[in-house]
Protein backbone atom coordinates (compact mmCIF):
# COMPACT_ATOMS: atom_id res chain seq x y z
CA UNK A 1 0.00 0.00 0.00
CA UNK A 2 1.47 3.30 -0.92
CA UNK A 3 2.11 5.88 1.42
CA UNK A 4 -0.23 8.32 -0.26
CA UNK A 5 -3.18 5.71 -0.31
CA UNK A 6 -2.30 5.65 3.81
CA UNK A 7 -2.28 8.99 4.13
CA UNK A 8 -6.00 9.93 2.32
CA UNK A 9 -7.62 6.73 4.27
CA UNK A 10 -6.40 8.27 7.39
CA UNK A 11 -8.00 11.46 6.17
CA UNK A 12 -10.61 10.22 5.50
CA UNK A 13 -10.84 8.34 8.55
CA UNK A 14 -10.28 11.06 10.45
CA UNK A 15 -12.65 13.57 9.08
CA UNK A 16 -15.77 10.51 9.02
CA UNK A 17 -14.59 10.22 12.86
CA UNK A 18 -14.59 14.24 13.89
CA UNK A 19 -18.05 14.68 11.70
CA UNK A 20 -19.88 11.18 13.18
CA UNK A 21 -19.12 12.91 16.67
CA UNK A 22 -19.53 16.65 15.78
CA UNK A 23 -23.28 15.91 13.79
CA UNK A 24 -23.90 11.91 13.78
CA UNK A 25 -22.63 11.74 10.52
CA UNK A 26 -20.36 9.46 8.39
CA UNK A 27 -20.03 6.08 6.70
CA UNK A 28 -22.49 7.55 3.51
CA UNK A 29 -21.98 11.26 3.91
CA UNK A 30 -18.51 11.64 4.30
CA UNK A 31 -16.58 8.08 3.87
CA UNK A 32 -18.55 6.79 0.58
CA UNK A 33 -18.03 9.65 -1.48
CA UNK A 34 -14.28 10.17 -0.43
CA UNK A 35 -13.25 6.32 -1.02
CA UNK A 36 -14.83 7.01 -4.78
CA UNK A 37 -13.55 10.33 -5.51
CA UNK A 38 -10.06 9.90 -3.94
CA UNK A 39 -9.69 6.02 -4.45
CA UNK A 40 -11.54 5.27 -6.94
CA UNK A 41 -13.66 2.68 -5.72
CA UNK A 42 -17.06 1.58 -7.34
CA UNK A 43 -20.48 2.73 -5.55
CA UNK A 44 -21.04 -0.63 -4.29
CA UNK A 45 -16.92 -1.34 -2.83
CA UNK A 46 -17.48 1.89 -1.46
CA UNK A 47 -20.56 1.16 0.63
CA UNK A 48 -19.00 -2.21 1.96
CA UNK A 49 -15.58 -0.32 2.95
CA UNK A 50 -17.79 2.24 5.16
CA UNK A 51 -20.23 -0.45 6.39
CA UNK A 52 -16.98 -2.56 7.01
CA UNK A 53 -14.52 0.35 9.05
CA UNK A 54 -17.52 0.92 10.63
CA UNK A 55 -18.42 -2.60 12.43
CA UNK A 56 -15.93 -2.37 15.62
CA UNK A 57 -15.81 1.44 16.40
CA UNK A 58 -19.49 2.32 15.74
CA UNK A 59 -18.99 5.34 17.66
CA UNK A 60 -17.77 4.08 21.00
CA UNK A 61 -15.86 7.13 22.23
CA UNK A 62 -17.96 9.48 20.99
CA UNK A 63 -21.27 7.53 22.68
CA UNK A 64 -19.19 7.77 25.45
CA UNK A 65 -18.87 11.01 25.72
CA UNK A 66 -22.57 12.10 25.19
CA UNK A 67 -23.24 9.44 27.96
CA UNK A 68 -20.78 11.60 29.83
CA UNK A 69 -22.53 14.25 29.68
CA UNK A 70 -26.35 13.47 30.30
CA UNK A 71 -27.52 13.34 26.73
CA UNK A 72 -28.51 9.18 26.71
CA UNK A 73 -30.53 8.20 29.61
CA UNK A 74 -32.06 4.45 30.18
CA UNK A 75 -34.72 5.50 27.74
CA UNK A 76 -32.24 6.15 24.87
CA UNK A 77 -30.47 3.04 25.69
CA UNK A 78 -33.81 1.17 25.23
CA UNK A 79 -34.53 2.95 21.72
CA UNK A 80 -31.06 2.81 20.30
CA UNK A 81 -31.02 -0.79 21.36
CA UNK A 82 -34.50 -1.29 19.30
CA UNK A 83 -33.69 0.75 16.28
CA UNK A 84 -29.92 -1.28 16.65
CA UNK A 85 -31.90 -4.61 16.15
CA UNK A 86 -33.47 -2.86 13.24
CA UNK A 87 -30.77 -1.73 11.75
CA UNK A 88 -28.54 -4.98 11.52
CA UNK A 89 -31.98 -6.22 9.71
CA UNK A 90 -32.20 -3.56 7.91
CA UNK A 91 -28.23 -3.75 6.83
CA UNK A 92 -29.08 -7.36 6.04
CA UNK A 93 -31.86 -6.39 3.44
CA UNK A 94 -30.52 -3.18 1.88
CA UNK A 95 -27.48 -4.87 0.88
CA UNK A 96 -29.16 -7.92 -0.53
CA UNK A 97 -31.61 -5.13 -2.74
CA UNK A 98 -28.27 -2.90 -3.60
CA UNK A 99 -25.99 -6.18 -4.97
CA UNK A 100 -29.53 -7.28 -7.08
CA UNK A 101 -29.98 -3.71 -8.81
CA UNK A 102 -27.89 -1.96 -11.33
CA UNK A 103 -25.13 -0.04 -9.81
CA UNK A 104 -26.11 3.16 -11.51
CA UNK A 105 -29.77 3.20 -9.76
CA UNK A 106 -27.62 2.66 -6.44
CA UNK A 107 -25.91 5.63 -7.07
CA UNK A 108 -29.14 7.85 -7.90
CA UNK A 109 -30.78 6.81 -4.63
CA UNK A 110 -27.50 7.84 -3.03
CA UNK A 111 -27.72 11.08 -4.15
CA UNK A 112 -31.12 11.75 -4.07
CA UNK A 113 -31.40 10.83 -0.50
CA UNK A 114 -27.77 12.98 0.12
CA UNK A 115 -29.67 16.07 -1.86
CA UNK A 116 -33.06 15.89 -0.10
CA UNK A 117 -31.41 15.68 3.56
CA UNK A 118 -28.62 18.21 2.13
CA UNK A 119 -31.72 20.70 1.58
CA UNK A 120 -33.94 20.08 4.19
CA UNK A 121 -30.77 20.49 6.88
CA UNK A 122 -29.97 23.86 4.67
CA UNK A 123 -33.49 25.43 4.93
CA UNK A 124 -33.87 24.39 8.54
CA UNK A 125 -30.32 26.43 9.08
CA UNK A 126 -30.94 28.58 7.08
CA UNK A 127 -34.34 29.50 8.82
CA UNK A 128 -32.85 29.69 12.27
CA UNK A 129 -29.86 31.80 11.22
CA UNK A 130 -32.65 34.63 10.16
CA UNK A 131 -34.75 34.35 12.59
CA UNK A 132 -31.87 35.33 15.02
CA UNK A 133 -30.61 37.78 12.47
CA UNK A 134 -33.94 39.25 12.44
CA UNK A 135 -34.34 39.34 16.67
CA UNK A 136 -31.25 41.63 16.60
Amino acid sequence: MEVSTILILMGIGLMAGILSGFVGVGGGIVIVPALIYFLGYGQLQAQAMSLTLMLPPIGVMAFYNYYQKGHIDNTSLGYASIMAVLFIVGGYFGSKLALKIPVNIVKLIFGVIMLYVAVRMIISGWSVFTETSNES
